[in-house]
């Protein structure tokens, strides 16, 4: 009996696996922007050949992942159902071999098998992960179709084999480690990377842009500085008939950042009142320490135009 239940658990075990590395590496190319940033193992083949191999791998893991599940029952049972285990043993095999090569070739680059929480370098526990799902692959082959328990007690003993190997692939997950850090640090706004690109398209989203926008003169901003935890964008202005500045200020956060603005007199550098409609909101001053936004002082800006 026990080997039967162990056989069966692999379905989900492995379908999980497949459909979370896929979601992680998709995850990563949306926010890169490029197809080869999340698979380790395409620094192995040529250059021309790196975006073809990791769209085959991300199919592969989409594929093989869906098919666990929809020929799990009787629907796929049969041929179907054993070509697609096989084909997960056969793509986890050549995995345990990739990651052997690269670690040998190749030892700081990571297998990307989880997007960028897989930046480690390949370890023995990563190669080891590799193999053992590749043996949970074949033993899948040739299962009966699952079927649902007859009774609640029944369901208990593959929930506790299930969490128990979900618990082994943890153990030689690095991955798992990464993701406790990033869940527990939270990092100074201060010392947060975030993109120009990402702060401007912010910016154009926003409702001070939306406000202010009429009075914008020129199709980009004439300067772009950083001031600890805000990064601020001027475009040139007309205002009253005179030239001005407008100067905005982006909260520097990934997600729904706090955008200020202040229309400032190119000749003075003051501030300038806000043309009939509106009313504008003051630029903050940045301050130290924590990461959360600053108070608006009384200052209108924080640097000379």
């Amino acid at each position: 009996m026990l080997p039967a239940v162990l056989r069966e658990i692999q379905i989900p075990v492995l379908s999980a696996l497949l459909l979370g590395g896929f979601a992680a590496k998709l995850s990563q190319v949306v926010r890169s922007r490029s197809l080869t940033a999340a698979l380790g193992p395409t620094a192995l083949f040529p250059v021309y050949l790196r975006r073809p191999m990791a769209v085959t791998v991300y199919a592969t893991e989409l594929v093989l992942g869906v098919g666990l599940i929809l020929t799990s029952g009787r629907i796929g049972r049969g041929g179907p159902a054993n070509a697609v285990r096989l084909g997960a043993a056969l793509l986890f095999v050549v995995a345990t071999c990739a990651l052997i090569e690269l670690r040998s070739s190749k030892p700081d680059v990571g297998c990307g098998c989880f997007g960028d929480l897989s930046r480690a370098p390949v370890s023995g526990r990563t190669m080891a992960r590799s193999a053992l799902l590749a043996l949970a692959a074949l033993a899948t082959v040739g299962l009966a179709p699952l079927q649902p328990p007859d009774h609640g007690l029944a369901v208990i003993l593959p929930l506790s084999l299930f969490a128990a190997e979900l618990a082994v692939i943890a153990a030689l997950s690095p991955e798992v480690g990464e993701a406790l850090v990033r869940l527990g640090y939270s990092e100074p706004c201060e010392l947060r990377v975030v993109p120009q690109a990402r702060t401007l398209a912010a910016l154009h989203r926003s409702s001070a842009w939306r406000r202010h926008a009429h009075l914008v003169s020129a199709d980009g901003p004439s300067d772009v500085w950083r001031e600890l935890c805000w990064r601020y964008v001027t475009y040139p202005a007309v205002a009253g008939g005179r030239p001005a500045h407008l100067v905005f200020a982006v909260y520097l956060r990934q997600h729904r950042p706090a955008v200020q603005a202040a229309l400032v007199d190119s000749a003075t550098g003051t501030a300038l009142p806000w043309p009939p409609g509106p009313a504008g909101t003051r630029i903050p001053l940045p301050r130290l320490g924590g990461s959360e936004e600053p108070a608006i002082p009384a200052l209108p800006i924080s640097r000379e135009i």
